[in-house]
């Protein structure tokens, strides 16, 4: 797959984000090895501590379904949901990442379908506690 086809569906899942308490909706797709897109949003609570980012949803998500390998994640977010600037995942995203993934694992992030910034999880978290 090709990234601009994984930032299309991360706006996509942009769509389904449950952001009431601060307006900031997030999407995200991951890719895994094996070819499969799992998206995510991020889901807000109002005890905050019970909210989940875009990653994670999508990383959860591939978990539950057996999947943990994977290749790349695309990464969107903003204000109401516009898009108008990168939006990095935050520390705990980056340390779920890091459970299930290489320090060369490809991070996407897009201000639009086609103004994107890639890094490596290796840049994002240099030093990370994990397994890999």
């Amino acid at each position: 797959m090709e990234k601009y086809e994984l930032v299309e569906k991360a706006f996509e899942a942009l769509k389904f984000s449950y952001a009431p308490y601060s307006s900031f909706c997030v999407g995200a797709a991951l890719l895994a090895q094996d070819g499969r897109v799992f998206t995510g949003c991020n889901v807000e609570n109002a005890a905050y501590g019970p909210s989940n980012c875009a990653e994670r949803t999508a990383v959860f998500k591939a978990v539950s379904e057996g999947c943990r390998s994977f290749r790349a994640i695309a990464i969107v977010g903003g204000a109401n949901g516009v898009v108008s600037d990168f939006c990095p995942p935050c520390g705990v995203c980056r340390q779920v990442l890091s459970e299930f993934c290489d320090k060369d694992f490809t991070v996407i992030l897009a201000k639009s379908p086609t103004e994107l910034k890639t890094f490596t999880l290796g840049e994002l978290l240099p030093e990370s506690f994990s397994l890999n």
